[in-house]
């Protein structure tokens, strides 16, 4: 029987599964969405079983696409949202809503714990203290929801990302890997163990961690009532580090874009481990008993901003509309659009920057939100393209996600770089990663170097547009951004 790689990619909004074959071609897919809860202004949530649900039709639909049985799956890899924090007993129920990444409810609490120890983090962690991470939403439910630290004291609570919770349905096993353990902002990405002195400054008992493995081993095999066989689960990893080994840029250097519900751009620095001012330092894989590290630039909301132009303000009905738009424009006329809905990531992490529209005039259409709006994207991929050349020489950007459908904006990228930006021929690069990683495990694939001979470019985008436009845009850009910082501070609200 012919074998396949099946690959869990659980998202912001939707979980999918795909199947690859050997050659990494996709033979099935299944996709679901889950709703979205927003308790409060700035507050964002999942209801885990409604995430659990939705991964488990889709893992079914993959399957019933491709016309396989569970037997020809050689093995499950996962990759998942990062950050995103879940609390569930020993029987796999949740003890709570899932608290999602861009969730900014303890935005406070970490302007408190940054002013005294924000040094001490970005040294053990790699990471710039913000809400954004897991280690203070975790410390908001054991100080908020009742009974829940005593119940963790007693070792009756785990504590996951995504990819822990459902290895853990999965398998019973409760595990990450090294990259998601290094966006928890509890994890030392030196010692490569969990580390005493943070889980002491945000009162954490250690109870409640999963065991931190590699990214490319057998965690364990789903239960057998769940797909009819004993499948080895053996591949995990965050999907911005999935995205950059499903890119195989497994070379220092090399750098990857992956455009989603935000944009994350990765650069491998190898087993060097690098630090910047403005950029996350964050473990990229562990695999064969080696670490590589990568720098990261996380932008919160990009496809996101498509999305409010779709079911916010709604002036297009699709996100592929918005090329069409975009080029019915010669320029952007002046007009930018700043998504900081949630605040800023990198390279400014300002947590009360809103979200800014300037340039309007009578004459201001939709077109031009909707080049605005790509635009935006592709400034915020150089905003922090600049500050990883600071430390790695950057000569192509490899992108993926699916915001790289668009044309306009592609190019847009290339221009405004001034480097060449390459699409490649698998466009489910974070799946792919994961299924991989998974695979290596068990020697479906039998090193890098042939899963890098897979790799292939559908198109690359070549800048096109004179140095003079090109900076005069973006000094439009940077001013915009000025203006939009602060703001929540300035009006009182969060």
């Amino acid at each position: 029987m012919k074998k396949f790689i099946l690959s869990l990619d659980e998202g912001t909004t939707s979980a999918r599964a795909i199947l690859f074959d050997r050659k990494g071609n996709i033979h099935g897919v299944g996709q679901y969405e889950f709703p979205q809860h927003y308790p409060r202004p700035g507050w964002v949530e999942h209801d885990p079983e409604e995430v659990w649900n939705a991964q488990f039709r889709a893992i079914n639909t993959a399957i019933e696409r491709a016309k396989i049985n569970s037997g020809q799956i050689a093995a499950i890899g996962v990759t998942n949202q990062r950050e995103t924090t879940i609390v569930w007993d020993r029987s796999g129920k949740p003890l709570y809503n899932a608290i999602v990444w861009q969730c900014r409810r303890t935005a406070e609490m970490v302007e408190e714990i940054k002013r005294e120890y924000g040094g001490l983090i970005k040294k053990k962690t790699g990471l710039v203290p913000d809400a954004y991470f897991s280690a203070s939403k975790l410390k908001w439910l054991l100080d908020n929801v009742p009974g829940l630290r005593e119940k963790a004291e007693r070792g009756e609570v785990l504590f996951g990302t995504v990819d822990t919770f459902l290895i853990y349905r999965l398998t019973g096993e409760h595990v990450t890997d090294y990259s998601n353990a290094s966006r928890t902002m509890l994890f030392n990405i030196k010692k490569l163990e969990w580390d005493d002195e943070l889980l002491e400054i945000f009162g954490i008992p250690e109870e409640v961690l999963p065991e931190v493995r590699g990214s490319s081993e057998i965690y364990g095999y789903t239960r057998r009532e769940l797909l009819g066989k004993e499948i080895p689960v053996s591949g995990d990893a965050g999907d911005q580090q999935a995205a950059l080994f499903g890119q195989a840029a497994f070379d220092a250097g090399m750098v990857k874009a992956t455009y989603g519900t935000g944009s994350f751009i990765l650069a491998n620095t190898g087993k060097t481990v690098r630090y910047s001012d403005n950029l996350l330092t964050t473990i990229a894989w562990g695999l064969n008993g080696k670490v590589s590290y990568a720098l990261e630039g996380s932008i919160f909301i990009t496809g996101a901003a498509v999305q409010w132009l779709r079911d916010g303000i709604k002036i297009i009905k699709s996100a592929a509309e918005t090329e069409g738009l975009a080029r019915k424009l010669e320029s952007n006329e002046g007009v930018y659009f700043v998504p900081a809905f949630v605040g800023l990531g990198a390279p400014y992490w300002d947590q009360f920057a809103r979200g800014l529209i300037i340039g309007i005039t009578r004459g201001t259409g939709r077109e031009h939100l909707a080049r605005a709006t790509l635009e935006a994207i592709a400034y915020l991929t150089r905003d922090v393209i600049e500050e990883m050349e600071k430390l790695v020489g950057i000569k192509e950007l490899r992108v993926d996600g699916g915001a790289t459908a668009n044309d306009f904006l592609m190019g847009f990228q290339a221009d405004i770089l001034n480097r060449r930006v390459v699409r490649p021929v698998v466009k489910e690069t974070t799946a792919l990663g994961a299924a991989y990683l998974a695979g290596l495990a068990v020697d479906y694939w039998s090193s890098q170097d042939e899963i890098r001979s897979l790799w292939g470019a559908e198109r690359v985008f070549e800048p096109s547009v004179d140095g003079e436009t090109r900076e005069k845009l973006y000094r439009g850009w940077k001013e915009a951004v000025t203006r939009a910082m602060g703001w929540a501070k300035v009006v009182g609200s969060q």
